[in-house]
Parts: C-alpha cells; structure tokens; sequence
C-alpha cells in the first residue's frame, strides 16, 4: 500500500480514520495535502469494510488554515504533466479562479460522496480548516477548540462558504464579516457544530458516533446522507460552493488583499498577521450577552 505525505489513512472497525498530519504547521492546508486528503476520501468511499470516515488533526490543533507559506504545492494536474510547457498560475482573474477552484475540488469529496464524514475538532479550525469540517456532515469538538475565518478580514473572501447552512445568515454574517473567533462551547450553541464536549473526552465521543455508524449498512447510511444533502443543493448550497471560488477572486482584487501582498514582500508573512490581527484585540465573538472590551479590545467577563 502506497504511503501518504501529509495525511495518515487507517482503517478499522468499520471505519477509516484520516489525520491532517503537519503538527509542526499547524497541520496548514497545502495543495499535497488537500489532493491526498481527496484521495484518502475516495478510497474509504469505495471500501465497502468502510462505514463512516474521521476526519482530525495531529498535534495542537484540527487544522490552523491554509499553508500561506507555499509548502507542498507542488502537485502535477496530471501525470503528463510536462515542466517544458507554460501552464497557469495567477497571472489573471481566470487563472486565480482556476486555481480555486482546482482546490475546492478536492474539498467538495467531503459532501459529494456517499459515506458519512465525522470531523473531530481541537485547538484551532481556522479559515481552511473551516472550510474542511463544514463541509463534513457532523462536526464534533472540544469545548475549548476555536473557530474563525481570520483572513476575511484583509485576505479575500471564503472560498468554501457552508456556514449560511449552519448557523443562518446572521451570525454567518457576524464572524465571516469580521473574522473574529468562537469557542467550540459556543459553536454548538450557534448550530455551527454538532456537540461540545471536554476535550479528553472528544476521541471516545467521536469513536462512539462512528461506532454506531458501523452497525449500519453502508448503502443505507449513503441513502440517508445523500438524500440530506440533495435538499442541500436544492437550497443552492453546492452552487454556492462555486460561487464561492469566484468570489473569493474578487475579494483578491480588493485593496485591502493588495495591501497583505505588499506587506508580506516587506515585513514578512508573520509580521503581517500579528499587525492585521492585533487591532482586534483577542479576536473573540461572543454568543451571548454584551460584547464589553478593555482599552486593548479583549472581552471582559
């Protein structure tokens, strides 16, 4: 069996387990591990051992976002791909949109087949890894994981945007438009997730849902999934998903995207984010009751 670079794909007692494996990185989503993450997805799709798949994160968090850094992203579209010819980069409108979309692809594995997918959420599921659990058909967390699209506020818009189907337009509209970030606890008080849990209890709460998933017969499991998600798509949502893609084009083309690019090439990447992120204070959202901030824009209790 042929191994994975930045996934680890594991199968057993009805179940494939599949782990985003860059802890150093913040298990960073690069285009390896998006096109190996859609991989795994497919083969556990067509084992028919397999009932329902895990989706988690090694190390600190599930996923802290996509690699912005550039690691991994060399992966050949095809396998006659040749390094004679000139194909596209993000040259144009069209290109990036392109290239989006080429991602987005790999993603949507996660609603287009026909087994169930779990995500098992701790520490960080930021901008990416959102994209990655809300696209699974149930999320369950640590009551102490963090959820946020950070990058919305200078980087473009979301280029997966599931969230309208969570947690309604409001409070989709509350964290995308500002970036600022939830607790697990309070995700599930949202609709964003499925449940909270304490953190050393997530993998038994997790294994106990799958657990169940594998008494039943797969084919079923698949009716019932696809049938969930087709009155999703009758509510715009895969069509959404694309529009997303081309979305996220234009928030590329605003100025405040023009001004990240300009301050990565002088300052660095991780300057950039400390300077964009610190004039929001502790980047919290809070669900309920008032929203009262010291002089440093951190929530008081």
């Amino acid at each position: 069996m042929g191994e994975f670079n930045a996934i680890i794909y594991e199968t057993g007692q009805g179940r494939a387990r599949i782990t985003l494996n860059r802890p150093d990185k913040l298990n960073a989503l690069s285009l390896e591990l998006q096109a190996e993450l859609a991989e795994a997805l497919w083969e556990a799709d067509n084992d028919r051992s397999v009932h329902a798949v895990i989706i988690r994160g090694a190390g600190r968090a599930f996923s802290a976002g996509y690699d912005l850094a550039g690691g991994g992203a060399s992966v050949p579209v095809s396998r006659v791909q040749d390094d004679e010819k000139s194909y596209r980069g993000y040259r144009s409108i069209d290109d990036d949109a392109w290239q989006l979309e080429r991602q987005q692809r790999y993603r949507m594995a996660i609603f287009d087949m026909h087994k169930p997918v779990i995500a098992q959420v701790h520490g960080y599921c930021l901008a990416g890894g959102t994209d990655i659990a809300l696209l699974c058909d149930m999320i369950i967390a640590a009551e102490n994981a963090t959820f946020g699209f950070p990058p919305a506020r200078d980087l473009g818009a979301l280029p997966n945007n599931m969230w309208l189907y969570n947690v309604g337009p409001q409070w989709a509209k509350r964290l995308t438009l500002t970036g600022d970030t939830i607790t697990g606890e309070e995700a599930q008080e949202i609709g964003l997730i499925l449940k909270a849990v304490p953190e050393d209890l997530l993998e038994q709460e997790v294994e106990g849902l799958a657990a169940r998933m594998a008494r039943i017969d797969p084919d079923l499991l698949s009716a019932n999934k696809r049938i969930i998600n087709m009155g999703l798509e009758l509510m715009g949502a895969r069509t959404l998903q694309r529009m997303a893609s081309e979305n996220d084009v234009r928030g590329h083309n605003t100025r405040a995207a023009q001004e990240y690019r300009e301050s990565v090439k002088t300052n660095g990447l991780k300057a950039t984010l400390t300077a964009r992120d610190a004039k929001f204070g502790d980047g919290r959202a809070r669900v309920r009751g008032p929203e009262i901030r010291d002089e440093d824009g951190k929530l008081l209790d």
